[in-house]
């Protein structure tokens, strides 16, 4: 049974949007989203590419990437994932697997953050299960730590962050400020408070 999300109150949110601490600006954003697209471009132009978006906070990076990208391919979706509207990541749930075909084709996994690799390892593990020639990996924010799983890494990454938990360009709080172009850093004390 899925996990209930519960909605926040607004006094909550707007002290978790004006006590935030700015990390990357949507100009940051941007700059780096365009850095993604040319090394993509470069390297994978020539084939069939799908873009396969992380659901839900890869959905928004990938579509921004997507718009960037100098030649033709497919965008399509898989949802799994270890957070479930809460800030601690538990296991790995799948909700809803990709439907265009993957066997023989080139697969880009576009996912909002890479943390400590969970997801973005068992996506691919997934892509390749499925036939996939080829198996990239893109995330727009690698958070700075050792912690990854088996050295799980990306290979297209836009920004770096702190070791917080950030949210805005997808990446939620509980859900909410996915739709932010800016990243935010939540303080420390809110962490395990809200």
């Amino acid at each position: 049974m899925a996990t209930p999300i519960q909605t926040m109150d607004t006094e909550t949110l707007r002290r978790v949007r004006t006590e935030s601490e700015l990390i990357h600006s949507p100009e940051a954003v941007e700059l780096a989203l365009d850095r993604m697209a040319a090394a993509v471009t470069e390297r994978l132009g020539g084939s069939d590419l799908v873009l396969l978006a992380v659901m839900t906070g890869g959905m928004i990076p990938a579509v921004w990437l997507s718009t960037r990208l100098a030649f033709p391919h497919q965008l399509d979706y898989a949802h799994a994932t270890r957070y479930v509207g809460s800030t601690r990541g538990g296991d790995l749930r799948w909700l809803a697997r990709p439907r265009l075909p993957l066997a023989g084709r080139v697969v880009l996994v576009v996912d909002d953050i890479l943390d400590e690799g969970i997801t973005l390892r068992e996506m691919a593990t997934y892509c390749r299960d499925q036939g996939a020639s080829e198996v990239l990996t893109a995330v727009l924010v690698r958070k700075q730590h050792d912690r990854a799983v088996g050295g799980v890494e990306a290979d297209f990454v836009g920004l770096q962050v702190p070791d917080r938990y950030v949210f805005g360009c997808g990446m939620d709080f509980h859900e909410y400020f996915r739709e932010l172009t800016s990243i935010y850093a939540l303080p420390a004390e809110m962490e395990d408070g809200i």
